[in-house]
């Protein structure tokens, strides 16, 4: 089943469970997958792949905001948004740990024969494509620079 076809059935369960957090959030991401349907260009279609990082991209501001409420001394919004992540990260891959990303990592260097920071673009472009959806770019940007370095 489609990513978009499931978050569908999911509206349907939080309705009849009258679970307000998940029906709102799971709303929202719908709301997000037809505006990328219907975009220019898109042909009325949303691959999993795009809504993946459509995904990923909501998540991650979920929790900029979240800690932009955190720091303002907002809790209670701070739990509704990290809450309404929860929700959106269950439709995410399971994130690699930092020691997956360096294995990976380490497994292109090897590949590519990269041996200095010359080599970060051509050892990122490969670890970005495998891991994508699986691990942030900063994270793996990071790893690889420590490596290269």
């Amino acid at each position: 089943m489609a990513l978009f076809e499931q978050v569908s059935e999911d509206i349907k369960a939080a309705m009849l469970a009258r679970d307000k957090v998940r029906l709102m959030t799971l709303r929202n991401i719908k709301k997000l997958f037809l505006e990328a349907k219907t975009a220019p260009g898109a042909n009325d279609t949303l691959e999993d792949a795009a809504a993946m990082k459509l995904l990923q991209k909501l998540a991650k501001q979920g929790k900029e905001t979240a800690n932009t409420y955190i720091a303002a001394g907002r809790q209670d919004l701070a739990e509704e948004e990290l809450a309404q992540v929860r929700v959106i990260e269950e439709y995410l891959p399971q994130a690699l740990s930092e020691e997956e990303i360096e294995r990976i990592v380490r497994d292109i260097i090897a590949q590519t024969g990269a041996t200095s920071m010359k080599d970060m673009g051509k050892v990122m472009g490969i670890a970005s494509k495998q891991m994508a959806g699986k691990a942030e770019g900063g994270t793996i940007s990071q790893i690889v620079k420590r490596l290269l370095a």
